[in-house]
């Protein structure tokens, strides 16, 4: 799907629309068509859009104020994600009644004091247990609406949900109880899970 030419061509799209749309208009129509006439890769790839039929009342549709509430932000975690990039999303989903992720990085327990009396709207709703347990304390937990295991590591650059060095700051090291500077790796399989029976333990000791 993604063959050298093909990311050579998106690349060459990106940095064109930097100069301007007329110029990104040739180099998009080329990365199109290379996507476009790739060989079905994806079982999506050969699926049509099948009409819906006549458009339905407003009356009929439900309010977007509850369809949000089912909405949720992946996990990307504080540290991964900068800082003023990760409570924006947090922020954001708060204000639409959805849920945020705290992912793997921790969370600043700063953001579990209400603010004048109102819950702050930087306090993610699903927090998440991983693999290396990177800032996951009582208060971490007991904050949770929704508790989220990280049972493996998905593929990522690097090795495994690896945060270099250089990117664990003073607050990231904080929050992920180490040291700045020092790299964090979050190992393929969580530590603690290596039958079904292993994940049995660790939901019973986080209802605890």
């Amino acid at each position: 799907m993604w063959q050298p030419q093909t990311v050579r061509a998106l690349q060459t799209v990106v940095g064109s629309t930097k100069q301007g749309a007329a110029l990104a208009l040739s180099p998009f129509s080329n990365f199109a068509t290379q996507a476009a006439e790739a060989n079905p890769l994806n079982l999506r790839d050969l699926l049509e859009i099948r009409p819906a039929g006549q458009e339905l009342a407003l009356d009929q549709v439900e309010a977007a104020g509850n369809i949000t509430k089912s909405f949720i932000a992946s996990a990307m975690s504080f540290g991964s994600l900068s800082p003023e990039a990760h409570q924006t999303i947090t922020q954001a989903m708060n204000l639409l009644g959805a849920r945020s992720n705290t992912g793997e990085g921790g969370e600043d327990p700063a953001v579990y004091a209400p603010i004048d009396g109102v819950p702050s709207l930087l306090n993610n709703k699903i927090k998440q247990v991983a693999s290396a347990r990177f800032g996951v304390t009582a208060e971490y937990l007991v904050h949770a609406e929704e508790l989220e295991i990280k049972i493996a590591q998905g593929a990522k650059p690097g090795e495994g949900g690896q945060l270099p060095g250089h990117k664990v700051t003073e607050l990231i090291a904080r929050l992920r109880h180490a040291q700045p500077g020092m790299q964090l790796i979050s190992p393929p399989p969580h530590h603690d899970i290596y039958s079904i029976e292993d994940l049995a333990q660790l939901i019973y000791d986080l209802n605890g």
